[in-house]
């Protein structure tokens, strides 16, 4: 008995420990990254990264998602490619916890492209959190909602962000407006929708 516990807390401190090897903080990859001496270091350390990112993607690894997502932020800056992250974006959006939701609205912001699929699912994730009875996490659909800017998406939520307007929250008031400006914008002929 006492040799199967043994084995098994060594394959578990071997696990935590590959997972610590992923997982290195943003913060640390800022200061790998600017240790770097030559472009080619830099390349060197990004694509490494990256595969790591990958990998924790494919293992579905949600520990450490928003974390590497942030990441992708960081490596999308510098100019590498960073769209394989877009669906995870999209999982932390549809996370319950305020932090992921965060990360992955800032992240669709970014690096979101304009495919049919991933439009429809952002569309959906926007308009759960419109509706959403958290104040903060409505006032995030909104910054991202005026932030993406796409015209059908604009036109499909028009509805939640006209009611949003009257909201009691000051804060969502704001937001509302802000992206009613966006709607105006990219959509015109939707002026008349919001004047009484």
């Amino acid at each position: 008995g006492g040799g199967r516990a043994a084995s098994g807390r060594a394959r578990a401190a071997r696990r935590a420990g590959a997972c610590d090897a992923m997982s290195i903080k943003l913060r640390d990859l800022i200061r790998n990254v600017r240790a770097c001496k030559t472009a080619a270091e830099e390349r060197a350390v990004i694509s490494k990264e990256c595969a790591l990112i990958r990998t924790s993607f494919k293992e579905e690894d949600s520990t450490f998602r928003h974390r590497n997502v942030a990441k992708l932020l960081f490596v999308h800056m510098l100019g590498y490619p960073s769209h394989f992250g877009q669906m995870e974006c999209l999982k932390l959006v549809a996370s319950p916890r305020f932090l992921d939701k965060r990360v992955g609205y800032l992240g669709l912001s970014i690096l979101v492209q304009d495919s049919p699929e991933v439009l429809m699912l952002v569309t959906n994730s926007l308009s759960s959190d419109l509706s959403h009875r958290n104040p903060y996490v409505q006032g995030l659909a909104l910054s991202a909602l005026g932030n993406l800017s796409n015209p059908d998406m604009l036109r499909d939520l028009s509805g939640q962000v006209l009611k949003l307007l009257s909201n009691t929250n000051a804060n969502v008031r704001k937001k509302a407006a802000l992206c009613a400006i966006q709607i105006f914008r990219k959509v015109p002929d939707m002026v008349e929708d919001f004047v009484p």
